[in-house]
């Protein structure tokens, strides 16, 4: 049986190249200080900020207004629940 391309056993002739290069340790990390850090950070977390779909003020508007009536009626589901098992309670140690 012949091994399948691309198998373990059998690496490719690219992989074992000989004048392979030794990783730097940390990658941007490797030879910044504390501020540099901080201040690479600070800029990963604007990249990734811009990278936001922000949704319009309509959309706002209205997911706002979906979100508090749904909480207006959990509320009133809630209530009615509790009120019920308040009162089948009180009948049945009451």
């Amino acid at each position: 049986m012949t091994d399948a391309v691309g198998s373990i056993d059998m690496p490719d002739a690219q992989d074992e190249a000989p004048d392979k290069k030794k990783a730097r340790k940390g990658g941007k990390r490797g030879k910044k200080g504390p501020l540099g850090r901080l201040a690479l950070f600070y800029r990963q977390i604007v990249a990734e900020l811009r990278k936001v779909v922000w949704p319009t003020r309509n959309q706002l508007t209205t997911y706002t207004t979906v979100v508090i009536i749904f909480v207006v009626i959990m509320i009133g589901l809630v209530t009615v629940i509790d009120y019920g098992f308040s009162n089948l309670i009180k009948y049945v140690f009451g």
